[in-house]
């Protein structure tokens, strides 16, 4: 399908792509800690026949270095847009800290349809890299609505990083280690998906190296269940955090960080959810039991 491709400057940098005969349903497209402004992804969907829509929501002008009290109006700005647009369905799709985002802005802004989370947590954590002080400690939330910051888990500092021959790390030990020191801190941190009015679907790989991001989708999904809520989870015990949609390549790797998985299991849980994708933000229907896919 021909698209139609507009660059955006403000308020954000970004992408807008269309369909060339048009399309009624919108997808915000969020990268992860990555920072980029997720293209080719957001072509991808318009060639399905999506208005889609990849924004750079932290590390650009005005904004915060690191995804420190990041506001969540980013997000509901970029909604606003769509709608404005002519989007009468909007989805939110995100990776990682772009999941993150995309759940907390499901639960807060009812005009959000579907929420696509790819590797999530199901908790609210602290910031990746410094704020607008350029201070990256002590540690602050990773996000703020209406100009408050959003409860949190902290790091635990004392984890001992680990240094593989110079190489990659895998730092999702880091979490869970961070996990047992402030469980105290987890009844205020949970994302409350359970109050979403937005579909949900959920994709993660139980070989991820850089959270449990399995384990927390298992855990977004009890929480809509406990409710009767809709929800989509689809898994693959051998992918890890960056599962590959269908005419994705294979993600570049990592000089710093060990993301798990393989080329091959990520894209099996990219090809099992693809379905799923298009369904939610298509409307054309939706699950109260979790689908899962394996391979």
């Amino acid at each position: 399908m021909d698209v139609t491709e507009r660059e955006l400057t403000d308020p954000w940098e970004g992408v807008l792509f269309a369909p060339a005969h048009g399309g009624d349903i919108g997808v915000l497209v969020l990268a992860g800690s990555s920072g980029r402004v997720e293209r080719e992804r957001a072509r991808l969907l318009a060639r399905q026949g999506f208005t889609a829509l990849a924004i750079r929501w932290f590390g650009g002008p005005g904004q915060s270095p690191g995804i420190c009290e990041v506001p969540l109006e980013t997000f509901t700005a970029a909604v606003d847009l769509l709608r404005l647009g002519g989007a009468r369905r909007v989805g939110i799709l995100g990776t990682s800290k772009g999941a993150e985002a995309a759940l907390l802005t499901a639960v807060r802004d009812p005009r959000v349809d579907v929420a696509v989370a790819l590797s999530p947590t199901s908790r609210v954590w602290c910031n990746v890299g410094p704020g607008h002080d350029g201070a990256h400690h002590p540690y602050r939330s990773s996000w703020t609505w209406r100009g408050q910051p959003l409860p949190f888990v902290p790091m635990d500092d004392s984890w001992t990083f680990p240094e593989p021959d110079g190489g990659p790390a895998a730092i999702r030990g880091w979490y869970e280690w961070s996990e047992r020191t402030f469980a105290r801190s987890f009844p205020a941190a949970e994302i409350p998906v359970e109050k979403a009015a937005a579909d949900l679907v959920l994709v993660a790989g139980g070989d991820d190296a850089m959270w449990p991001s399995l384990p927390c989708a298992e855990r977004l999904a009890r929480r809509r269940r406990s409710v009767g809520a809709t929800v989509r989870l689809i898994t693959h015990a051998d992918a890890g955090h960056r599962p590959r949609l269908p005419g994705e390549g294979p993600a570049a790797a990592s000089p710093r960080f060990e993301h798990g998985g393989t080329p091959g299991a990520d894209a099996l849980l990219g090809r099992a959810a693809w379905p799923h994708i298009l369904d939610a933000l298509g409307g054309k229907g939706s699950s109260t039991r979790p689908a899962r896919e394996s391979g």
